[in-house]
């Protein structure tokens, strides 16, 4: 199954959850992406659908070896492209939402070279 941009955020969003607190639910994620609970139980069930996340029977959302995979990868996408954009001189709020939008859409090859070249940190 391929993602699109949407659920791509969504285990980004996931990902981020998890990272603060080991017990993560559709509410959760729709507060801090300030969407309606109706779509995210709908994105839920795709991405369930397509094997990267798993419910429980409580509600609570796990990442699949696959949802990490792409998790890791968007998140890792987003902080570099952040980072490079403030060492540009970006204002860092405008970097973090221009890198959401190119994380989604830049090569590997290209994100490989921004990384090499601006090593975050």
């Amino acid at each position: 199954m391929h993602l699109q941009e949407s659920g791509e955020m969504y285990l980004e969003t996931i990902y981020i959850l998890s990272k603060k607190s080991s017990a993560v639910r559709s509410l959760d994620v729709a507060e801090y992406m300030g969407f309606s609970k109706p779509s995210v139980c709908r994105a839920v069930g795709l991405l369930k659908s397509g094997d990267y996340i798993v419910v429980d029977k409580d509600g609570y959302i796990t990442l699949t070896a696959d949802g990490l995979y792409v998790a890791k990868k968007i998140y890792e996408r987003h902080t570099v492209l952040t980072d490079f954009l403030v060492k540009l001189g970006v204002d860092p709020k405008i970097a973090a939402e221009d890198a959401c939008k190119i994380e989604h859409d830049i090569s590997d090859e290209s994100f490989a070279a921004i990384k090499s070249h601006f090593p975050k940190g």
